[in-house]
């Protein structure tokens, strides 16, 4: 059983507007349901538009001082923040396996420790934000460039890793001198809110993150177009990134989007066959397959497939379900009964041409359960192939050639992450090369580090999160020139009047 109290910890409202917890006015509620049991844990109010204008101002007001503070002192305040994010850590975990399902094991070893040293890593990073160093490119001119933050930054973070996309919105916006108005997804505002907390607890000002938990089409479009909001930062589907840039592109901002995913799995035929399977199992279930770079398309060459699929369906059907707290469960409930029947509808629809390996059914329990699913023989023009299904299900395909399994990994619009499994350097460096992905693992499929970008190519969006490459995204670039002559008329003026 959990020990996270959220009425107790939210009594005063589920917006966190500068420093301080307040309420919703939007005047309608919203119930957060533990995904494991179907029960309501905590009851709260919308944010409505003028919550997001009340957290813009604060935003605007912070701003000045945020963004005039040295890097040593931003630098500082963030080692504070990783810190704080630490010593509460437990507390943190609780939270977000309860509003999310996840595995207790999970957010305890990887999300939450990530997140710290997300922290840490900016701390760092903030004092290295440095433009191009000074030159006489022209000869008669010093040129160099500043890094200056944006501004205000409206950023939609998703329900999947509430904690983890929190900290890749808020991190490195505020790193560079930006202050922030994050919207969690209603369904997980805990851990948003608690990491919202835990920087004001840190002595990061009043302002300088702020968190507006509302529903998209009010308070998240609402930020989006907001006049004095000069970025947005999306993590989400696709669908709902191309209405963000419609209405991010009204008021020409910086956009950032991070889009869905149907990472390809390709299997060569002198792979290691108990390390992909494995790989493939983990790479498909973790956070019950909620995650837009697990591996969602096994690609197999055909000596290896059927020892693959046989391999795969055996460690599947060994996976324990269960208590999200209970330290013995590898996977949790889906994140709501709803997104549990939407996967189930993909499975069910494929039935009808494809062979359902293993799984394939919920769990009769009162949470969103449902089973790793392994699906074969399906067309690689099937939905199942083609279409973001968000849950626990693998579908496996062979190939004959490599050039074969290269072509039907690039084969979807999407393009977050990868991997290829091959003993042969020059086959896998092949592959790294030629899929067309933000991220190509080798011989591994899902980690993720600090100091590494994440981010895709194609309908998986662009733009980049963690790493130095994020400062691009949050950073406005200027070009600073000084004549050096001090000659009054200049030979150049000549083009416009007089003779040389």
């Amino acid at each position: 059983m959990h020990n996270f109290q959220a009425r107790d910890h939210f009594a005063d409202g589920a917006q966190y507007i500068a420093g301080r917890l307040t309420k919703g006015t939007s005047g309608t509620s919203h119930a957060v349901v533990d995904p494991a049991t179907g029960d309501e844990v905590y009851t709260y109010e919308l944010a409505g538009a003028d919550d997001v204008d009340a957290a813009v101002a604060a935003a605007a007001e912070a701003f000045p001082g945020w963004a005039g503070a040295t890097p040593g002192e931003r630098s500082d305040a963030l080692h504070r923040f990783a810190g704080v994010l630490a010593e509460r850590a437990e507390e943190i975990v609780q939270a977000e396996s309860l509003q999310c399902g996840k595995p207790i094991k999970l957010s305890r070893e990887f999300d939450v420790p990530g997140t710290v040293d997300n922290a840490a890593f900016f701390a760092g990073a903030a004092r290295h934000l440095q433009g191009q160093s000074a030159g006489e490119y022209t000869g008669d001119h010093t040129s160099y460039v500043r890094r200056e933050p944006i501004g205000v930054v409206g950023s939609i973070a998703p329900w999947n890793y509430p904690l983890q996309m929190a900290a890749w919105k808020v991190l490195p916006a505020i790193a560079a001198g930006n202050t922030i108005v994050l919207k969690p997804a209603e369904l997980t505002p805990f851990t948003s809110l608690l990491f919202a907390q835990a920087a004001t607890e840190a002595g990061i000002p009043d302002g300088v993150v702020n968190i507006v938990t509302g529903a998209g089409k009010d308070a998240g479009e609402h930020l989006v177009g907001h006049p004095d909001v000069a970025m947005t930062s999306f993590t989400g589907s696709t669908g709902v990134g191309k209405r963000v840039a419609e209405i991010a592109t009204a008021t020409v901002k910086r956009l950032h989007l991070e889009l869905g995913g149907k990472a390809p799995f390709v299997v060569f035929d002198d792979a290691d066959l108990d390390a992909a399977v494995h790989g493939a199992v983990a790479g498909a279930l973790i956070n019950s397959g909620q995650d837009c770079t697990a591996a969602t398309r096994a690609y197999v060459q055909r000596p290896l497939y059927e020892a693959f699929v046989q391999g795969v369906a055996d460690l599947m059907e060994s996976v324990r379900l269960g208590d999200p707290f209970d330290p013995g469960t590898d996977m949790g409930p889906l994140i709501s009964h709803a997104h549990r029947d939407r996967v189930a509808g993909f499975v069910d629809r494929a039935r009808s041409y494809a062979r359902v390996v293993t799984g394939g059914e919920a769990l009769q329990h009162p949470g969103a359960y449902y089973k790793p699913t392994l699906i074969a023989d399906a067309a690689q023009d099937s939905e199942i192939v083609q279409s973001e299904i968000f849950g626990p299900v693998l579908v496996v395909l062979p190939f004959d050639s490599d050039d074969e399994g290269i072509r039907l990994a690039n084969d979807t619009p999407y393009g977050l992450a990868a991997s290829a499994w091959s003993r042969d350097v020059f086959r896998a460096n092949r592959a790294t090369r030629d899929i067309k992905a933000g991220c190509v693992w080798v011989n591994d499929h899902i980690p993720i580090l600090s100091e590494m970008p994440h981010g895709g190519y194609k309908a998986s969006g662009y733009g980049k999160d963690m790493s130095a490459y994020s400062f691009e995204e949050y950073t406005q670039v200027k070009h600073v020139m000084f004549d050096n002559t001090a000659v009054v008329r200049k030979d150049w003026h000549r083009t416009i009047f007089g003779d040389r």
